[in-house]
């Protein structure tokens, strides 16, 4: 399939940096209200888009969100990811303004007569939209099952998608250098690749040097994990490297 769009065309920077809103809270009033508080810290460090995704919360909380940030907030590049429901994501990106929807695997998680069907599936959603799809190939936590090599799965996935995000084994878990790489030698060049887990103030030179772009969230709060709340200091302190990284390259 041609890609209907370069992911990378949405931003004005190069190696843009995506922040997750994971909408966290004890019931769908508090979620709604963290979402809001931590979008408007993420936008003031300078992050340069975001995704909404349920890790805490619902897909109505989800839904809740982007109706927030397409009515309120539309000057905001935002995108989607509902873990386990891609259908649901393509739906609801259609309804809300969202510019990209993220799938956590794309390729290598099923088996043979399952992933026949998935990407016939995913053929004919990708068809219906301008949206951009960014996929996982061995991504955390999701399984392996295509018993096909990593080259393959990639060459797969690189048809059903749009930009291919890279992580380690885990959540806020560092991506390893070598893995990113062996992405890169196998993807070449042109197509854009995304690390999506772990990245630190520490790291994000070695990091995002190798990759296209980035999916920063445990970092950007006050503990370190997942479960925090967002820290605008962190989060400012871990923009102003990657502008630092940025002005040295000469990539702004």
């Amino acid at each position: 399939m041609k890609h209907k769009r370069n992911f990378l065309d949405l931003f004005e920077v190069e190696k843009p940096i995506l922040a997750m809103i994971h909408l966290k809270g004890d019931n769908d009033e508090e979620r709604l209200k963290i979402a809001k508080c931590e979008i408007d810290l993420l936008i003031e460090s300078g992050v340069d888009g975001l995704i909404v995704e349920n890790y805490f919360g619902s897909v109505a909380n989800v839904e809740e969100v982007l109706k927030y940030l397409h009515k309120e907030r539309n000057n905001i590049v935002y995108g989607v990811n509902v873990l386990g429901d891609y259908k649901s994501a393509f739906e609801l990106a259609d309804c809300y303004g969202v510019k990209y929807i993220q799938i956590d695997s794309v390729a290598g998680h099923l088996n043979s007569a399952d992933d026949s069907r998935f990407h016939k599936h995913i053929t004919s959603l990708r068809e219906s939209t301008n949206i951009s799809v960014l996929g996982g190939v061995r991504f955390k936590y999701q399984p392996y099952l295509s018993g096909r090599s990593l080259e393959e799965d990639l060459h797969i996935g690189m048809d059903r998608c749009d930009s291919m995000v890279v992580t380690g084994k885990g959540t806020g878990i560092e991506t390893d250098l070598n893995k990113i790489n062996q992405f890169r030698d196998i993807m070449g060049s042109n197509f854009p690749l995304i690390v999506g887990a772990g990245l630190t103030v520490e790291n994000c030179a070695a990091q995002i040097s190798l990759a296209d772009a980035a999916i920063v969230g445990s970092y950007l709060k006050d503990t370190g994990n997942d479960d925090g709340n967002v820290s605008l200091k962190n989060a400012k302190a871990f923009m102003n490297e990657v502008e630092r990284l940025r002005k040295m390259y000469n990539l702004n």
